[in-house]
């Protein structure tokens, strides 16, 4: 059942329209002996906290998995307004507005979406949105090699794993050359990379914060990959985005990133939002298309789809893409959290979920046995050294619902003692109890110490 906040007027409208004077009247069906005597006493809660209350007692004693998962999918709180919205069938019956003049509403909300994408990384042009964040950093690449006439594409190890390989699957057949380079104590290797950047290379990819929450010397590669006429592609996360500098104050040439946190529920790992932004020297490079704001020969606002780079709608040797179609429902709920929460309220979830980090971080080091595996600075993602792999830990916890982190030894070598936790604002200090209490017992047991 979703939270529904109802005003008095909300009340006596609704009685009005069905005819009922009171509640109370249309209660009176119900047997007497199946009502409560007295009112539920319910304290004043937030709704985050009343969800959360409800959840846990609609759980009972079986519980409600608690995560401090991450990499780069987040369980971020969202208002029961965003559903309540984007569930219109104006919104979720809606396909694909091709035809603008009976779509001006879902026209509208993308160019919404693309105006707040644009505030929040401070770039000039952002398109309709891509399928998740890894088709969206593989795209920009594909733009930088064409723009540059160049061949060599760069990405950090540091890069979310799962974004590489897909750059790696998109990428094959175009004949690029695609380097990575190494990290040092959790962050891009500069020494590395001023190496490995040539007059050949087209860009360099960059996470920022990186797979494992680390913050990125982002000026400095900025600068690097410049002097030689590359361009320098960031991969953000638009939560911690809002504590950050902008990539567009860094100087960065396109953005991407994952809208997920953006008001999208886990779901098991999708659908998810790709978000694209860009200089507005690249807005004729762009993939998939643009929503736009003009007016009619009357002078009258209206929106339209401009810039189409797909090959639907452009001779197919000029398409810069050949996506098809874009995660338009998961853009309107997008735009739909962003703009409930404002410029405020997403900083202040950034601003909990990074003090709730450096709380966890300080506490779990403090266990015997466990560390920090780097000691770069980070937002609301930090990487911990366990005495046992990574997946014996996440097995063990799992049976008392909590889901403590990412082994970061799936996809990197001789790191299986490397765990990511993420915090958001919804985790609570009953949560991060949880967490501690349960690696103190395990270590103290002997489970973690191999005893």
């Amino acid at each position: 059942m979703p939270y529904i906040s109802n005003t008095d007027d909300d009340r006596r409208a609704m009685l009005e329209k069905i005819g009922a004077s009171s509640l109370e009247e249309i209660l009176n069906v119900i047997p007497d002996t199946l009502r409560l005597k007295k009112a539920l006493d319910i304290p004043a809660l937030s709704e985050m906290e009343l969800l959360s209350e409800i959840g846990r007692l609609a759980h009972g004693n079986s519980g409600e998995l608690t995560c401090f998962a991450g990499g780069g999918v987040y369980d971020h709180f969202i208002p029961a307004a965003v559903g309540s919205i984007v569930s219109r069938p104006e919104f979720m019956t809606a396909y694909t507005p091709y035809q603008a003049e009976v779509a001006q509403g879902t026209l509208q909300v993308i160019y919404e979406f693309q105006t707040h994408i644009c505030r929040l990384t401070g770039m000039d042009v952002a398109n309709a949105s891509m399928y998740d964040g890894a088709s969206a950093a593989a795209e920009a690449l594909a733009i930088c090699a064409g723009a540059t006439k160049r061949d060599k594409v760069i990405m950090s190890e540091s890069v979310n794993p799962l974004y590489r390989e897909v750059v790696h699957t998109y990428l094959q057949g175009r004949g690029l050359e695609i380097v990575a380079i190494p990290m040092k104590d959790g962050r891009t290797d500069l020494g590395q990379l001023e190496d490995l950047v040539d007059e050949k290379t087209a860009c360099v990819l960059i996470s920022q914060p990186n797979f494992f929450g680390q913050l990125e010397e982002v000026d400095q590669i900025c600068e690097v990959i410049h002097e030689v006429g590359g361009k320098f592609v960031m991969s953000v996360d638009p939560i911690a985005q809002t504590l950050l500098k902008t990539p567009g104050e860094i100087g960065a040439d396109i953005v991407v990133g994952e809208g997920q946190p953006l008001g999208i529920p886990l779901s098991y790992g999708g659908p998810l939002l790709g978000f694209f932004a860009a200089q507005k020297k690249l807005i004729r490079n762009l993939p998939g298309r643009i929503a736009a704001r003009t007016k009619d020969v009357e002078g009258r606002t209206g929106f339209v789809l401009t810039l189409q780079t797909r090959e639907q709608h452009i001779r197919r040797q000029k398409a810069t893409s050949n996506i098809c179609t874009n995660q338009a429902l998961c853009a309107t709920t997008a735009a739909v959290y962003m703009s409930l929460l404002g410029k405020s309220g997403l900083k202040k979830v950034a601003l909990l979920s990074a003090e709730k980090a450096q709380q966890a971080a300080a506490e779990i080091s403090a266990i015997d046995g466990f560390e920090p595996y780097f000691t770069g600075p980070f937002v609301r993602e930090f990487a911990v050294k366990t005495p046992r792999p990574v997946r014996e830990i996440i097995l063990a916890l799992a049976e008392r619902n909590i889901l403590p982190g990412v082994d970061a030894g799936r996809w990197y070598q001789g790191m299986d003692d490397c765990m990511v936790v993420a915090l958001t604002e919804k985790r609570t200090a009953e949560d991060l109890a949880g967490l501690t209490n349960g690696l103190k017992e395990l270590s103290a047991s002997g489970v973690l110490s191999g005893l």
